[in-house]
């Protein structure tokens, strides 16, 4: 996404908004009132959920992405930090449905026999809910004319993608051994994981796998001691794939404490962030696919904003299709640097 585009969505949807308020005959004063202004969706209070802690990696996109929704719709919104914890996300929905706001906007991480119970309980309440970063298929079908919607990479897809992708550029072939490193015990959340998994198991790969532990998924650096080890126990290993946007930040990180220098082990993971810009600059980190976690916090709150004052229906949106190396990462860095990619 180029940078111009960073602030188009705002004047897209006012342009939007002026078109249908211009071509309704019934529309009210009222409304084509609001659609003259920038500020069209003043009043709607949100609860939005950046998914992981405040300041994060991935997080602070998604986050920045909202606020800039916030300020060009003119919403209210509150923001949940939940340091990627399931268990977490579903207590704060839950106060968050007792302050009755408008909308909230979701991670899916808890995955939909956790969450859904609540979500049609809040949407009783007349709260719309919509999702981003890890779909709720089945709350998502139940509630999408209720502006359900999802914006976010095909997490499975997204997985076998890379995972095919890094057999195919690195030239690896049956039998070499790769690591991945993820989150298989969250039921949807773990499908990006499984996709990566079974690309490399596909190729005839050895694969290993290790499961982020609370500490790591809140604290990537936590995970140094984890990663040595393992490279410890299995010097042969080629590849290693972390499933999580901040623990591809760490490649550096986790290379220098298992004694290995840039490119020693090949690494392909997810989300850009500055450190991950550093990271492939440097040849620390060889691939990733790039989610544009920005619009992640920015389309949640359009969506609930639309749902609101015009009665859309939920829109479904993938935004990681596209993969950064070496050859375009430094048309991405500047955009980096300001938590947009």
């Amino acid at each position: 996404m180029r940078a111009r585009n960073v602030s188009i969505f705002a004047a897209l949807a006012a342009a939007a908004v002026l078109v249908l308020a211009g071509c309704a005959p019934s529309a009210s004063k009222a409304a084509s009132s609001q659609a003259a202004s920038t500020k069209w969706a003043a009043g709607v209070h949100i609860v939005f959920f950046p998914g992981g802690p405040e300041g994060g990696v991935f997080a602070v996109n998604v986050y920045n992405g909202a606020k800039q929704a916030e300020e060009d719709l003119g919403v209210k919104v509150d923001y949940e930090w939940s340091d990627w914890d399931p268990q977490k996300m579903i207590q704060q929905f839950q106060e968050a449905v007792a302050t009755h706001p408008d909308g909230i906007a979701v991670m899916g991480h808890p995955g939909d026999d956790a969450f859904d119970a609540l979500i049609k309980d809040a949407e009783s309440k007349g709260i719309i809910v919509t999702s981003q970063n890890t779909p709720l298929p089945k709350a998502e079908a139940e509630f999408q004319s209720k502006g359900f919607g999802y914006v976010g990479a095909q997490l499975y897809q997204a997985g076998h993608d890379l995972g095919a992708e890094a057999v195919k550029r690195f030239g690896l072939k049956a039998g070499d051994r790769a690591m991945v490193w993820g989150l298989l015990s969250q039921p949807t959340r773990g499908e990006r994981t499984k996709g990566a998994i079974d690309a490399l198991k596909q190729a005839g790969l050895t694969v290993d796998y290790i499961e982020i532990d609370p500490a790591t998924n809140k604290d990537p650096a936590a995970g140094a001691p984890v990663f040595a080890g393992y490279v410890s126990s299995h010097p042969d290993v080629k590849l290693v794939i972390p499933d999580h946007g901040g623990l591809t930040a760490t490649a550096e990180t986790y290379l220098k404490a298992a004694g290995k220098g840039p490119g020693q082990i090949l690494v392909a993971g997810f989300d850009m962030s500055p450190a991950t810009v550093a990271a492939i600059q440097g040849g620390w980190t060889e691939l990733v696919i790039d989610q544009q976690e920005w619009l992640q916090g920015y389309l949640p709150i359009l969506q609930i904003a639309l749902t609101k004052v015009y009665g859309f229906s939920g829109l479904d949106i993938n935004t990681g299709a596209g993969f950064v190396d070496k050859s375009n990462v430094d048309f991405i860095a500047p955009l980096a640097q300001r938590n947009i990619r």
